[in-house]
């Protein structure tokens, strides 16, 4: 295990990407955002994953995004976390050595997922390839199962990163099961990070012994995560409970009307235009962002979303 002072606890932004009106890339306006999120006391995102719509980006896009995040980190004191996975190995090594160039605080990759890995040992060679593009930054397996369909049992896969990516240092643990989870938090002693990814499920994480999680909704909702964890910690789950319903509920109402470009709508609410989603999924309509807006405003969204 790599010897590293980076955790992925507390709350981790895992950022949108910016678009255009036509659908590019546009990075000019990650300044914006990460000033927004250094506003609401995020200290660290985890850039270009499943929100960042890196399966639907171009290397060059996905390059240029990082440079974006660089310099807008050093200037808003964000530090951030490439995710480098994607279908070709070759790509994520290279945007692994872009990382190093950019000053990241580390990297991750997820599993290849159209032809897919059949066994433990060649996912953890694609994820080898990948994390030896910057072996001096720490590395983390992205574990998703629900998007990449590859699941293997967590303590094996950590068992056997550990034995061959010598900069390995954790996972990104995206899998609602709490008991896989809990057998990951605890294996050899505690010794790997193991951040949450599953934020309608983030109270039962913290009480299975959860030090952080990623997520999308913690850049539209910081607050609601930042009161769940201080009730949390004071012991008071009731209140603890009640936020994470609202959590819930508030994923729900978003996710009805195509999840990703209500949240990019979203933060444009807030004042950072992201844009719109790329294809497939697409931009809701006046009529949607209207909805969107009534149901959010009736659970009291914009009282208790954000810092204000």
């Amino acid at each position: 295990m790599m010897q590293t002072t980076l955790k992925l606890h507390g709350l981790v932004a895992a950022t949108h990407t910016p678009m255009k009106a036509d659908g590019t890339c546009n990075p000019d306006a990650v300044d914006t955002q990460a000033q927004f999120l250094a506003s609401q006391g995020i200290k660290l995102t985890f850039i270009t994953g499943s929100t960042g719509e890196s399966a639907h980006m171009q290397l060059t896009e996905r390059k240029e995004n990082m440079a974006a995040w660089a310099e807008a980190g050093r200037k808003h004191g964000i530090q951030f976390v490439v995710h480098t996975g994607g279908n070709s190995v070759a790509d994520g090594r290279e945007l692994a050595q872009y990382a190093v160039e950019c000053g990241a605080a580390g990297t991750a990759s997820n599993s290849p997922c159209y032809f897919k890995p059949g066994s433990i040992d060649s996912l953890v060679d694609c994820l080898a390839y990948e994390a030896a593009g910057a072996p001096e930054l720490p590395y983390y397996f992205y574990d998703i199962p629900a998007l990449t369909h590859v699941a293997f049992n967590p303590c094996k896969v950590i068992a056997a990163c550990a034995a061959k990516i010598s900069n390995f240092c954790g996972v990104k643990f995206t899998n609602p099961d709490l008991a896989l989870y809990i057998e990951a938090l605890n294996y050899e002693g505690g010794k790997y990070d193991i951040p949450w990814g599953v934020d309608e499920w983030f109270l039962a994480a913290l009480a299975t012994g959860a030090k952080g999680g990623v997520g999308s909704s913690f850049n539209y909702a910081p607050k609601l995560y930042q009161d769940m964890i201080r009730a949390f910690q004071a012991g008071d789950i009731a209140e603890a409970r009640h936020l994470q319903q609202l959590s819930v509920k508030m994923i729900n109402i978003i996710a009805a009307k195509g999840y990703m470009g209500c949240c990019k709508a979203i933060m444009g609410w807030w004042g950072v235009d992201l844009g719109p989603a790329r294809l497939p999924m697409g931009t809701p309509d006046v009529a949607t962002l209207t909805q969107l807006k009534d149901e959010l405003k009736a659970i009291g969204f914009f009282d208790w979303a954000i810092n204000k």
